[in-house]
This record gives C-alpha cells, sequence and structure tokens, in this order.
C-alpha cells in the first residue's frame, strides 16, 4: 500500500505579509489628498473653537491621562486637535500636513505643526510614538492603502500605544450613501462592525467604536432640540434594522474608533 501523504494545516498569513510600500504620491485620493484637513471652515480661526468643543467631547476621554505621551496628529490642517491637546496639557504633540498653507496657521499659533506627507513621515518614525491620531477620515484611501496606512501606523506605535481614528458611517440610511458619493474622493464607507473588523485584522486591540455627536455646543439652544431629533432618529433606524435581522447600533453621520498596538 503506498504511504498516506500527511497535509500540513495552512500557515496563517500576517495581516500585513502580501502588502509592498506605497508613497505618498501614488495614493488614489489626488483632489482631496488623505494626508490634508479638509473638513475646517473658511475662517480659519473661528475653527480654533469650534473644533476644539468637538473634539474635547467626542475624543478627549480616550487619550491617555498621562501628559507626557508622545502624540502624532496626522493630516493636522490648522492644528485643531494639536491646539486642543497643548490647551489640555499635553507637551509632546506634533501635528504634519501636506498643505503648507493650513500647517502655517498652526505655525503662527506656536504649534508645532510641519509640512509633511503622512507614509513617508510614518516610514521615518519607527515606534517614535505613544498615540497617533488621524484628523482625516480613512473613506479617503482606498481598502489596500487603509492596510497600507494601518501597517505604517503599527510600526511607529511604541508598544501599548494608542490609535484613534474616523469613518464615515455607511449605516445612516439618510448620509451613508450620500456620503460615498458627495466626493470624488471617498472610496468607501465603514460601519461599527467593518471598521472593528479592519482595525482587528490590522493586529489592533481593545477596540472601541463611537459615535462622533455633532451637536456639542450646549450654550446653543437649538443643539438640544437637534440632538432630541437625531437621538428619535437612531432609536427608529435601529428598530428598522432589526426587523431585516441587523444589529447596528451607531447611526451618527461618522464614527470614531480608539485601540491599542498590544504591550
Amino acid at each position: 500500500m503506498g504511504t498516506l501523504m500527511t497535509i500540513q494545516p495552512a500557515k496563517a498569513r500576517d495581516a500585513y505579509d502580501w502588502l509592498e510600500p506605497i508613497a505618498d504620491e501614488n495614493l488614489a485620493a489626488q483632489i482631496e489628498p488623505f494626508d490634508s484637513f479638509w473638513e475646517g471652515p473658511e475662517d480659519v480661526e473661528k475653527g480654533y473653537q469650534q473644533f476644539y468643543e468637538f473634539y474635547r467631547s467626542n475624543y478627549l476621554k480616550y487619550l491617555p491621562t498621562e501628559r507626557s505621551v508622545r502624540v502624532l496628529v496626522i493630516s493636522c490642517g490648522p492644528g485643531y486637535f494639536v491646539n486642543l491637546l497643548v490647551e489640555q496639557g499635553y507637551r509632546s504633540v506634533v501635528g504634519i500636513d501636506s498643505f503648507g498653507s493650513k500647517v502655517a496657521s498652526a505655525v503662527r499659533r506656536n504649534l508645532d505643526c510641519r509640512e509633511q506627507r503622512a507614509f513617508a513621515f510614518l516610514a521615518a518614525h519607527k515606534q517614535a510614538f505613544e498615540v497617533i491620531i488621524c484628523e482625516q477620515e480613512l473613506n479617503h484611501l482606498t481598502k489596500e492603502e487603509m492596510l497600507h496606512f494601518l501597517r505604517m501606523v503599527w510600526e511607529s506605535l511604541t508598544p501599548d500605544g494608542t490609535l484613534i481614528v474616523h469613518a464615515l458611517n455607511g449605516a445612516n440610511p439618510i448620509t451613508g450613501a450620500e456620503a460615498l458619493a458627495q466626493n470624488f474622493d471617498h472610496y468607501n464607507t465603514l460601519t461599527e462592525y467593518s471598521l472593528r473588523q479592519v482595525l482587528e485584522h490590522a493586529r489592533f486591540e481593545r477596540t472601541q467604536v463611537f459615535p462622533l455627536h455633532l451637536y456639542v455646543f450646549y450654550r446653543n439652544p437649538a443643539n438640544y432640540v437637534a440632538w432630541g431629533i437625531t437621538a428619535f432618529l437612531s432609536l427608529l433606524f435601529r428598530a428598522c434594522f432589526l426587523l431585516y435581522g441587523k444589529s447596528n447600533r451607531i447611526f451618527t453621520k461618522k464614527i470614531g474608533a480608539c485601540c491599542r498596538k498590544p504591550a
């Protein structure tokens, strides 16, 4: 009788072992490049207060409490997030953006923001940061580019480092499809599930996906009305999704996520 051949189980493929290096100039988004901030108001100075409230309400709770951690803010624009962190006492914060005209506003405020391309900067700074924050939506990257980006972030974080990202929410029945179609440089939308899925595929752990609330300016009474309406719609959307066997829970226009590189 012939000898039976033993079939060895396939080796699990590393999340990144098939990726080839990619250069910033080869990224798909060219009209609104990924490594620049595109959401600010025309009045740049007014944006410092507006985004301060937005970031403080939505993101601050996910940052380490230790103020000496080294933080990188990618796509920092005029330095809105950098400004928040500095005012909150963080002592080692760097912002990068590919548009020098946007960075100039941050420099005038004595914020440490630099004109740099994101992929090249990350490649040159291995294990250099305890926290990396991406101000641009991940949706400005194709799916393959997103995996490249997450690999480079992984390599630039120290063990137990924190990554904070955000994306357009494809689960919102009102804005989900429009968010994908309204910008030529939007290549996908994500949901609570798919955002967690890609981060965990990229080997990050302790992932928390959270809603990004727009109506955080509590001194304006109209925001309470808007908050109530959106809360009601979220309950309605969730009930409708359950009827179709879906378990989506987050229906804000955008969603954020905080995750950690293993220690």
